[in-house]
Protein backbone atom coordinates (compact mmCIF):
# COMPACT_ATOMS: atom_id res chain seq x y z
CA UNK A 1 0.00 0.00 0.00
CA UNK A 2 2.66 2.32 0.83
CA UNK A 3 4.91 1.69 -2.31
CA UNK A 4 3.15 3.93 -4.41
CA UNK A 5 2.81 7.02 -2.71
CA UNK A 6 6.49 6.71 -1.55
CA UNK A 7 7.45 6.51 -5.60
CA UNK A 8 5.10 9.16 -6.01
CA UNK A 9 6.97 11.13 -3.59
CA UNK A 10 10.30 10.62 -4.58
CA UNK A 11 9.41 11.64 -8.67
CA UNK A 12 7.49 15.10 -7.25
CA UNK A 13 10.83 15.60 -5.24
CA UNK A 14 12.53 14.92 -8.17
CA UNK A 15 10.73 17.46 -10.70
CA UNK A 16 10.99 19.90 -7.85
CA UNK A 17 14.79 19.87 -8.15
CA UNK A 18 15.13 19.92 -12.15
CA UNK A 19 12.18 23.00 -12.29
CA UNK A 20 13.97 24.85 -9.33
CA UNK A 21 16.63 27.89 -9.97
CA UNK A 22 20.23 26.39 -10.08
CA UNK A 23 22.78 28.51 -8.08
CA UNK A 24 25.52 27.64 -11.04
CA UNK A 25 22.95 28.84 -14.49
CA UNK A 26 23.97 32.13 -15.84
CA UNK A 27 21.18 35.36 -15.29
CA UNK A 28 19.50 37.34 -17.42
CA UNK A 29 18.00 40.18 -16.89
CA UNK A 30 15.19 42.39 -18.95
CA UNK A 31 17.39 45.10 -20.32
CA UNK A 32 19.93 42.46 -21.44
CA UNK A 33 17.33 39.95 -23.30
CA UNK A 34 16.09 43.81 -24.63
CA UNK A 35 19.70 44.56 -25.82
CA UNK A 36 19.67 41.16 -27.41
CA UNK A 37 16.64 41.32 -29.49
CA UNK A 38 17.97 44.66 -30.46
CA UNK A 39 21.08 42.95 -31.63
CA UNK A 40 19.62 40.06 -32.82
CA UNK A 41 16.80 41.96 -34.98
CA UNK A 42 17.18 40.72 -39.06
CA UNK A 43 14.09 42.96 -39.75
CA UNK A 44 15.80 45.59 -37.42
CA UNK A 45 19.39 45.10 -39.41
CA UNK A 46 17.25 45.05 -42.75
CA UNK A 47 15.86 48.52 -41.50
CA UNK A 48 18.69 50.03 -40.65
CA UNK A 49 20.36 48.96 -44.15
CA UNK A 50 17.33 51.05 -46.04
CA UNK A 51 17.89 54.00 -43.23
CA UNK A 52 21.17 54.31 -44.40
CA UNK A 53 20.54 54.33 -47.75
CA UNK A 54 18.31 57.38 -47.43
CA UNK A 55 21.01 59.08 -45.43
CA UNK A 56 23.50 58.67 -48.29
CA UNK A 57 20.76 60.58 -50.85
CA UNK A 58 20.29 62.99 -47.84
CA UNK A 59 23.57 63.57 -47.59
CA UNK A 60 24.71 64.12 -51.12
CA UNK A 61 21.79 66.76 -52.23
CA UNK A 62 24.24 68.20 -54.75
CA UNK A 63 24.02 64.66 -56.92
CA UNK A 64 20.64 66.06 -57.87
CA UNK A 65 22.10 68.92 -59.75
CA UNK A 66 25.08 66.79 -61.03
CA UNK A 67 25.93 67.31 -64.65
CA UNK A 68 25.28 64.01 -67.03
CA UNK A 69 29.36 63.64 -68.16
CA UNK A 70 29.79 61.18 -70.98
CA UNK A 71 32.97 60.86 -73.32
CA UNK A 72 33.58 58.26 -76.17
CA UNK A 73 36.62 57.44 -78.15
CA UNK A 74 36.57 56.00 -82.16
CA UNK A 75 38.87 54.59 -84.93
CA UNK A 76 38.04 54.41 -88.22
CA UNK A 77 39.94 53.18 -91.59
CA UNK A 78 38.39 54.19 -95.09
CA UNK A 79 39.46 53.26 -98.45
CA UNK A 80 38.35 53.00 -102.14
CA UNK A 81 37.42 49.36 -103.07
CA UNK A 82 35.93 48.99 -106.29
CA UNK A 83 36.78 52.77 -108.02
CA UNK A 84 40.66 53.77 -108.64
CA UNK A 85 42.75 52.79 -107.12
CA UNK A 86 41.09 50.01 -105.53
CA UNK A 87 41.61 49.02 -101.66
CA UNK A 88 44.82 49.32 -100.06
CA UNK A 89 46.22 49.47 -96.89
CA UNK A 90 47.20 52.51 -95.58
CA UNK A 91 48.15 53.91 -92.63
CA UNK A 92 47.60 57.67 -93.55
CA UNK A 93 43.68 56.32 -94.18
CA UNK A 94 43.50 55.61 -90.46
CA UNK A 95 41.51 58.20 -88.39
CA UNK A 96 40.05 58.71 -84.87
CA UNK A 97 38.50 60.49 -82.32
CA UNK A 98 37.68 61.24 -79.22
CA UNK A 99 35.22 63.31 -77.38
CA UNK A 100 33.55 64.20 -74.16
CA UNK A 101 30.12 65.79 -73.37
CA UNK A 102 28.45 67.87 -70.31
CA UNK A 103 24.85 68.86 -70.21
CA UNK A 104 23.32 70.70 -67.25
CA UNK A 105 19.68 70.14 -67.12
CA UNK A 106 18.11 72.79 -64.59
CA UNK A 107 14.13 71.42 -63.75
CA UNK A 108 11.97 73.70 -62.10
CA UNK A 109 10.89 71.05 -59.56
CA UNK A 110 14.46 70.59 -58.37
CA UNK A 111 14.13 71.98 -54.96
CA UNK A 112 10.95 69.82 -54.39
CA UNK A 113 13.18 66.45 -55.55
CA UNK A 114 15.83 67.75 -52.68
CA UNK A 115 12.90 67.84 -50.23
CA UNK A 116 11.62 65.09 -51.10
CA UNK A 117 15.13 63.38 -50.62
CA UNK A 118 15.48 64.37 -47.06
CA UNK A 119 11.57 63.42 -45.96
CA UNK A 120 12.48 60.15 -47.36
CA UNK A 121 15.64 59.75 -44.92
CA UNK A 122 13.15 61.17 -42.26
CA UNK A 123 10.29 58.69 -42.77
CA UNK A 124 13.27 56.24 -43.12
CA UNK A 125 14.26 57.26 -39.26
CA UNK A 126 11.14 56.98 -37.70
CA UNK A 127 10.61 53.83 -38.95
CA UNK A 128 13.46 52.69 -37.47
CA UNK A 129 13.39 54.24 -34.16
CA UNK A 130 9.70 52.72 -34.00
CA UNK A 131 10.46 49.46 -35.05
CA UNK A 132 12.88 49.50 -32.59
CA UNK A 133 10.76 50.83 -29.59
CA UNK A 134 7.88 47.63 -30.57
CA UNK A 135 10.71 45.50 -30.70
CA UNK A 136 11.75 46.53 -27.04
CA UNK A 137 8.21 46.07 -26.19
CA UNK A 138 7.75 42.67 -27.59
CA UNK A 139 10.43 41.28 -25.88
CA UNK A 140 9.58 42.98 -22.34
CA UNK A 141 6.04 40.85 -23.05
CA UNK A 142 7.80 37.97 -23.91
CA UNK A 143 10.27 38.12 -20.55
CA UNK A 144 7.95 38.57 -18.41
CA UNK A 145 5.65 36.07 -19.43
CA UNK A 146 7.94 33.42 -18.99
CA UNK A 147 8.86 35.54 -15.18
CA UNK A 148 4.95 34.50 -14.57
CA UNK A 149 5.31 30.85 -16.16
CA UNK A 150 8.68 30.83 -13.72
CA UNK A 151 6.47 31.45 -10.81
CA UNK A 152 3.61 29.73 -11.78
CA UNK A 153 5.93 26.82 -11.25
CA UNK A 154 7.09 28.17 -7.58
CA UNK A 155 3.54 28.39 -7.04
CA UNK A 156 2.61 24.82 -8.05
CA UNK A 157 5.82 23.72 -6.35
CA UNK A 158 4.39 24.69 -3.10
CA UNK A 159 1.08 23.57 -3.86
CA UNK A 160 2.80 20.09 -4.47
CA UNK A 161 4.91 20.42 -1.28
CA UNK A 162 1.55 20.78 0.91
CA UNK A 163 0.19 17.50 -0.63
CA UNK A 164 3.14 16.10 -0.27
CA UNK A 165 2.89 16.91 3.47
CA UNK A 166 -0.80 15.92 3.95
CA UNK A 167 0.03 12.84 2.36
CA UNK A 168 2.59 11.95 4.71
CA UNK A 169 0.66 12.94 7.64
CA UNK A 170 -2.31 10.59 6.23
CA UNK A 171 -0.01 7.45 5.77
CA UNK A 172 1.15 7.99 9.30
CA UNK A 173 -2.40 8.28 10.58
CA UNK A 174 -3.62 5.45 8.42
CA UNK A 175 -0.92 3.55 9.49
CA UNK A 176 -2.40 3.50 13.25
CA UNK A 177 -5.60 3.63 11.92
CA UNK A 178 -6.84 6.76 12.66
CA UNK A 179 -8.13 7.56 9.19
CA UNK A 180 -9.37 5.22 6.52
CA UNK A 181 -7.67 4.23 3.44
CA UNK A 182 -10.16 6.21 1.02
CA UNK A 183 -8.03 9.39 2.91
CA UNK A 184 -4.86 7.91 2.17
CA UNK A 185 -5.57 7.28 -1.26
CA UNK A 186 -7.50 10.74 -1.83
CA UNK A 187 -4.24 12.56 -0.50
CA UNK A 188 -1.93 10.13 -2.76
CA UNK A 189 -4.09 10.89 -5.76
CA UNK A 190 -3.88 14.38 -4.88
CA UNK A 191 -0.12 14.50 -5.08
CA UNK A 192 0.15 12.51 -8.44
CA UNK A 193 -1.84 15.23 -9.89
CA UNK A 194 0.29 18.05 -8.36
CA UNK A 195 3.18 16.38 -10.02
CA UNK A 196 1.03 16.22 -13.10
CA UNK A 197 0.36 19.84 -13.14
CA UNK A 198 4.37 20.54 -12.60
CA UNK A 199 5.39 18.86 -14.88
CA UNK A 200 3.37 19.87 -17.71
CA UNK A 201 4.14 23.48 -16.50
CA UNK A 202 7.72 22.88 -16.07
CA UNK A 203 8.09 21.72 -20.06
CA UNK A 204 5.95 24.53 -21.39
CA UNK A 205 7.77 26.70 -19.38
CA UNK A 206 11.39 25.02 -20.87
CA UNK A 207 9.92 25.09 -24.57
CA UNK A 208 9.27 28.86 -24.56
CA UNK A 209 12.27 29.87 -22.24
CA UNK A 210 14.23 28.10 -25.19
CA UNK A 211 12.54 29.68 -27.82
CA UNK A 212 13.12 32.82 -26.31
CA UNK A 213 17.00 32.20 -25.92
CA UNK A 214 17.17 31.34 -30.00
CA UNK A 215 15.11 34.37 -30.59
CA UNK A 216 18.20 36.57 -28.41
CA UNK A 217 20.95 34.21 -30.24
CA UNK A 218 22.20 32.27 -26.89
CA UNK A 219 22.09 28.29 -26.99
CA UNK A 220 18.81 27.00 -26.27
CA UNK A 221 20.30 24.60 -24.36
CA UNK A 222 22.29 26.82 -21.97
CA UNK A 223 22.13 26.83 -18.22
CA UNK A 224 20.42 30.49 -18.04
CA UNK A 225 17.89 32.24 -15.01
CA UNK A 226 15.58 34.78 -15.60
CA UNK A 227 16.57 37.50 -13.37
CA UNK A 228 13.34 39.58 -12.35
CA UNK A 229 9.91 39.72 -11.09
CA UNK A 230 6.34 40.90 -11.87
CA UNK A 231 5.96 44.07 -9.42
CA UNK A 232 3.53 46.45 -11.22
CA UNK A 233 2.85 49.11 -9.22
CA UNK A 234 -0.05 51.87 -9.48
CA UNK A 235 -0.50 54.28 -12.73
CA UNK A 236 -2.93 56.86 -12.63
CA UNK A 237 -3.13 59.17 -15.61
CA UNK A 238 -5.66 61.46 -16.90
CA UNK A 239 -6.12 60.54 -20.53
CA UNK A 240 -7.27 63.93 -21.74
CA UNK A 241 -3.44 65.36 -21.36
CA UNK A 242 -1.82 62.27 -22.47
CA UNK A 243 -3.51 63.06 -25.58
CA UNK A 244 -3.19 66.64 -25.64
CA UNK A 245 0.86 65.92 -24.64
CA UNK A 246 1.58 62.85 -27.07
CA UNK A 247 -1.05 62.45 -29.86
CA UNK A 248 0.97 64.41 -31.99
CA UNK A 249 4.64 62.56 -30.98
CA UNK A 250 3.00 59.43 -32.16
CA UNK A 251 4.91 57.40 -34.89
CA UNK A 252 1.58 56.81 -36.95
CA UNK A 253 0.56 60.22 -36.37
CA UNK A 254 4.25 61.89 -37.60
CA UNK A 255 4.64 59.18 -40.35
CA UNK A 256 1.28 60.37 -41.62
CA UNK A 257 2.13 63.96 -41.35
CA UNK A 258 5.64 63.33 -43.19
CA UNK A 259 3.29 61.63 -46.25
CA UNK A 260 0.70 64.52 -46.75
CA UNK A 261 4.31 66.86 -46.94
CA UNK A 262 5.74 64.40 -49.42
CA UNK A 263 2.60 64.51 -51.33
CA UNK A 264 2.73 68.56 -51.20
CA UNK A 265 6.13 68.11 -52.73
CA UNK A 266 5.19 65.62 -55.34
CA UNK A 267 1.96 67.36 -56.08
CA UNK A 268 4.48 71.06 -56.40
CA UNK A 269 6.97 68.76 -58.70
CA UNK A 270 3.96 67.32 -61.01
CA UNK A 271 2.61 71.09 -61.52
CA UNK A 272 5.89 72.18 -62.20
CA UNK A 273 7.13 69.19 -64.57
CA UNK A 274 3.66 70.01 -66.60
CA UNK A 275 3.85 73.66 -66.90
CA UNK A 276 7.02 75.13 -66.20
CA UNK A 277 9.44 75.76 -68.16
CA UNK A 278 13.26 73.68 -68.04
CA UNK A 279 16.52 74.68 -69.25
CA UNK A 280 19.81 72.33 -70.43
CA UNK A 281 22.87 73.66 -70.73
CA UNK A 282 25.00 71.12 -73.06
CA UNK A 283 29.05 71.33 -73.95
CA UNK A 284 30.84 69.21 -75.96
CA UNK A 285 34.69 68.62 -77.45
CA UNK A 286 35.51 66.79 -79.81
CA UNK A 287 38.87 65.98 -81.74
CA UNK A 288 40.64 63.84 -83.77
CA UNK A 289 42.08 63.00 -87.45
CA UNK A 290 38.77 63.37 -89.15
CA UNK A 291 39.13 64.88 -92.49
CA UNK A 292 42.50 65.41 -92.39
CA UNK A 293 44.90 61.62 -92.31
CA UNK A 294 47.76 62.25 -89.71
CA UNK A 295 46.60 65.54 -88.95
CA UNK A 296 44.60 66.38 -84.83
CA UNK A 297 41.60 68.73 -85.23
CA UNK A 298 39.57 69.25 -82.38
CA UNK A 299 36.44 71.62 -82.04
CA UNK A 300 34.31 72.79 -79.04
CA UNK A 301 30.35 73.15 -79.67
CA UNK A 302 27.69 74.65 -76.76
CA UNK A 303 24.10 74.69 -77.01
CA UNK A 304 21.24 75.99 -75.16
CA UNK A 305 18.02 74.70 -74.84
CA UNK A 306 14.66 75.75 -73.17
CA UNK A 307 11.82 73.09 -72.87
CA UNK A 308 8.51 74.85 -72.58
CA UNK A 309 5.34 72.11 -72.21
CA UNK A 310 2.00 73.18 -73.33
CA UNK A 311 0.20 69.73 -72.21
CA UNK A 312 -0.39 70.58 -68.89
CA UNK A 313 -1.76 74.38 -69.59
CA UNK A 314 -4.68 72.47 -71.41
CA UNK A 315 -8.00 71.38 -69.17
CA UNK A 316 -8.03 67.63 -69.31
CA UNK A 317 -4.94 66.38 -70.90
CA UNK A 318 -3.25 62.96 -69.66
CA UNK A 319 0.12 61.98 -69.83
CA UNK A 320 2.47 61.73 -67.26
CA UNK A 321 2.61 65.67 -67.60
CA UNK A 322 -1.00 66.44 -68.41
CA UNK A 323 -3.41 68.47 -66.51
CA UNK A 324 -4.62 65.09 -64.93
CA UNK A 325 -1.54 64.31 -63.58
CA UNK A 326 -1.32 67.54 -61.34
CA UNK A 327 -5.43 67.01 -60.27
CA UNK A 328 -4.67 63.54 -59.49
CA UNK A 329 -1.62 64.90 -57.37
CA UNK A 330 -3.41 67.45 -55.57
CA UNK A 331 -6.33 64.75 -54.99
CA UNK A 332 -4.17 62.96 -52.88
CA UNK A 333 -3.04 65.43 -50.74
CA UNK A 334 -6.94 66.05 -49.63
CA UNK A 335 -7.18 62.47 -48.85
CA UNK A 336 -4.28 61.90 -47.18
CA UNK A 337 -5.16 65.17 -44.71
CA UNK A 338 -8.31 63.14 -44.37
CA UNK A 339 -6.48 59.73 -43.90
CA UNK A 340 -4.68 61.94 -40.88
CA UNK A 341 -8.20 62.72 -39.31
CA UNK A 342 -9.01 59.16 -39.16
CA UNK A 343 -5.32 58.34 -37.43
CA UNK A 344 -5.54 60.92 -34.87
CA UNK A 345 -9.17 59.57 -34.09
CA UNK A 346 -7.76 55.70 -33.37
CA UNK A 347 -4.70 57.26 -31.57
CA UNK A 348 -7.22 58.95 -29.55
CA UNK A 349 -9.38 56.07 -28.97
CA UNK A 350 -6.30 53.61 -28.41
CA UNK A 351 -4.79 56.01 -25.60
CA UNK A 352 -8.03 56.44 -23.81
CA UNK A 353 -9.36 53.15 -24.34
CA UNK A 354 -5.69 51.70 -22.35
CA UNK A 355 -5.72 54.58 -19.86
CA UNK A 356 -9.21 53.54 -18.79
CA UNK A 357 -8.15 49.68 -18.79
CA UNK A 358 -5.03 50.60 -16.94
CA UNK A 359 -7.18 52.51 -14.46
CA UNK A 360 -9.84 49.40 -13.76
CA UNK A 361 -7.84 46.74 -13.92
CA UNK A 362 -5.83 47.94 -10.81
CA UNK A 363 -9.02 47.40 -8.84
CA UNK A 364 -8.72 43.45 -10.25
CA UNK A 365 -5.22 43.26 -8.63
CA UNK A 366 -6.58 44.58 -5.15
CA UNK A 367 -9.54 42.13 -5.06
CA UNK A 368 -7.10 38.91 -5.97
CA UNK A 369 -4.33 39.88 -3.63
CA UNK A 370 -7.52 39.86 -1.16
CA UNK A 371 -8.73 36.24 -2.96
CA UNK A 372 -4.96 35.01 -2.00
CA UNK A 373 -5.20 36.03 1.19
CA UNK A 374 -8.46 34.37 1.75
CA UNK A 375 -7.91 31.10 0.74
CA UNK A 376 -4.56 31.11 2.08
CA UNK A 377 -6.75 31.75 5.61
CA UNK A 378 -9.52 29.06 4.05
CA UNK A 379 -6.56 27.08 3.34
CA UNK A 380 -5.20 26.86 7.37
CA UNK A 381 -8.49 26.52 9.23
CA UNK A 382 -9.46 23.53 6.58
CA UNK A 383 -5.91 21.93 7.63
CA UNK A 384 -6.72 22.64 11.07
CA UNK A 385 -10.25 21.24 10.58
CA UNK A 386 -8.98 18.39 9.11
CA UNK A 387 -6.35 17.30 11.96
CA UNK A 388 -8.93 17.76 14.38
CA UNK A 389 -10.91 15.61 12.22
CA UNK A 390 -13.70 17.78 11.87
CA UNK A 391 -12.99 18.52 7.92
CA UNK A 392 -12.94 15.46 4.93
CA UNK A 393 -10.20 15.10 3.14
CA UNK A 394 -12.15 16.18 -0.13
CA UNK A 395 -12.64 19.02 1.34
CA UNK A 396 -9.00 20.05 2.41
CA UNK A 397 -8.17 19.25 -1.36
CA UNK A 398 -10.84 21.83 -2.19
CA UNK A 399 -8.95 24.53 -0.27
CA UNK A 400 -5.99 23.71 -1.82
CA UNK A 401 -6.65 23.69 -5.14
CA UNK A 402 -8.72 26.88 -4.16
CA UNK A 403 -5.12 28.44 -2.70
CA UNK A 404 -3.41 27.18 -6.37
CA UNK A 405 -6.35 28.90 -8.06
CA UNK A 406 -6.61 32.33 -6.40
CA UNK A 407 -2.40 32.45 -6.95
CA UNK A 408 -2.75 32.02 -10.54
CA UNK A 409 -5.12 34.32 -10.74
CA UNK A 410 -3.53 37.08 -9.29
CA UNK A 411 -0.36 36.22 -11.32
CA UNK A 412 -2.53 36.76 -14.29
CA UNK A 413 -4.15 39.81 -13.36
CA UNK A 414 -0.48 41.54 -12.55
CA UNK A 415 0.94 40.00 -15.84
CA UNK A 416 -1.72 41.54 -17.61
CA UNK A 417 -1.38 44.88 -15.67
CA UNK A 418 1.94 44.75 -17.16
CA UNK A 419 1.50 44.38 -20.70
CA UNK A 420 -1.46 47.33 -20.36
CA UNK A 421 1.52 49.42 -19.42
CA UNK A 422 3.74 48.03 -22.11
CA UNK A 423 0.86 48.53 -24.77
CA UNK A 424 -0.13 51.87 -23.43
CA UNK A 425 3.80 52.95 -23.43
CA UNK A 426 3.99 52.01 -27.16
CA UNK A 427 0.78 53.63 -27.88
CA UNK A 428 2.69 57.11 -26.09
CA UNK A 429 5.87 56.19 -27.87
CA UNK A 430 7.83 56.49 -24.40
CA UNK A 431 9.70 54.40 -22.15
CA UNK A 432 7.19 52.10 -20.13
CA UNK A 433 10.07 52.23 -17.22
CA UNK A 434 9.12 56.58 -16.94
CA UNK A 435 5.30 55.65 -17.27
CA UNK A 436 4.58 55.91 -13.94
CA UNK A 437 6.69 59.19 -13.36
CA UNK A 438 4.68 61.16 -15.54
Amino acid sequence: MERVPRLGLVCFAALFFAFAPRAGAEGLSLDRAVELALEQSLALQKEFIDLNTAGVSASNLWAEIFPSISAGGELGYATPLFTDPGFRADGDLLSYGVSLGVTFRLAPSLSSSMKLLSLAYQSRLLNYENSRRQLEIQAAKTFFSLIAEKRNLVNLENTGAQAERQLEKNRIAFNNGLVSQVVFLQSSLAVENARLGLNRAGTLYASHLRDFLVLLGLDGGADIELEGEIAPERVELDHVRLIGEYLARRPDVVSQRQEIERLELAAKQAALNARAPSLSLTTRWRGGSGASPGKFTDSLSAGLSVDIPIAGWIPGTGGQNGSQSVLSAKAGVEKARLDLKSTENRARAEIQSLSENLRNSWAGIEIARLQVELAERSHELTEEGFRNGVTESLALENARNSLAEARQQLLEVELAYMNMILDLAGALNVDWRELGKR
